[in-house]
């Protein structure tokens, strides 16, 4: 939801009915909302675009929560695995004021990969659907950290 204040993308995502989910507190409230409006988005035909982390971390793989999966299993919906490899240091530049005083111009790269579909269906076991996701996902990354495999997940409620 705190997105929803940032200048300019904020004013953009809410008149694009952007759906915006609570991340502090008690929101149980927000988290049904997010299943309403998404199922409905769904339903008539509106593409949904979800970080099944919940948020980002750059140096480390963090686990998949099970809300987008439950709607695409509710909705048998096709799920399309994005990556988006984002090489550390690309948000940390001072560029172009680090030329000022004579530092050189690096050309990093961030690469978009989409990956074959996977179809949700009802009965489907979530955890079997969210490594088929992870696994795609995180077949291009780079690992931080000695990361080999997905990390644990705690069930949610």
């Amino acid at each position: 939801d705190s997105v929803r204040y940032l200048p300019g993308v904020g004013l953009i995502m809410t008149l694009s009915e952007h759906i915006f989910i609570k991340r502090a507190g008690k929101n149980s409230k927000s988290v049904s909302n997010l299943y309403e409006k998404s199922n409905k988005a769904i339903q008539s035909g509106t593409p949904m675009f979800f970080f099944p982390q919940g948020t980002r971390k750059m140096d480390s793989r963090l686990p998949f929560k099970d809300g987008a999966f439950k709607i695409a299993i509710e909705n048998e919906s096709e799920i399309v695995p994005i990556s988006i490899n984002i090489p550390v240091g690309v948000w940390n530049s001072w560029h172009p004021i680090n030329l000022l005083w004579g530092g050189r111009e690096e050309k990093m790269k961030i690469v978009l990969t989409v990956h074959k579909r996977i179809q949700a269906k009802k009965g489907m076991d979530i955890d079997e659907l969210k490594k088929k996701s992870f696994d795609s996902i995180y077949s291009v990354l780079p690992l931080y950290g000695g990361e080999e495999t997905m990390p644990e997940t705690k069930k949610e409620k």
